[in-house]
């Protein structure tokens, strides 16, 4: 999938358990990570799914509290046999801009790196809040 398309079309839906975390500094981006490397053996047995989940969330949550206004919602659910991973801020203006013609040296290209890591992605607005979203294979 390329990032230089980021549709925008609604989060696909999700079953089963789920794991809600809201962030309002880049600080507690770590403690995200925890709660996640405790809630992921309950979704699925894949141990390499880890790594790729917690990059592709680290992305689209610092973009969230970067580019976004806070809260910062992060929200990962099981979805059709794959991982949901969605981050809502409160800035449902701004649209996710994948950055193109740029040398990756300057940064940048985490929704690039987000788009080859999922078989799925996108980003809708509801509720007055911008709701970006990955599918991730569950392996």
């Amino acid at each position: 999938m390329t990032a230089r398309n980021w549709p925008r079309r609604p989060c696909p839906e999700t079953t089963g358990s789920r794991y809600d975390y809201e962030l309002a500094t880049a600080a507690q981006l770590r403690t995200m990570r925890a709660g996640l490397r405790e809630w992921l053996p309950a979704v699925t047995s894949d141990p390499d799914l880890l790594d790729e989940l917690l990059l592709t969330l680290d992305e689209l949550a610092s973009n969230g509290l970067r580019h976004g206004l806070p809260p910062v919602r992060v929200s990962v659910a099981p979805s059709a046999g794959d991982l949901l991973l969605a981050v809502s801020d409160a800035a449902p203006e701004c649209a996710p801009e994948p950055a193109t013609g740029r040398d990756p040296a300057q940064g940048g290209m985490g929704l690039n790196l987000v788009a080859d890591l999922s078989i799925a992605c996108g980003w809708d607005v509801h509720d007055g809040r911008k709701h970006v979203w990955a599918c991730l294979p569950r392996g």
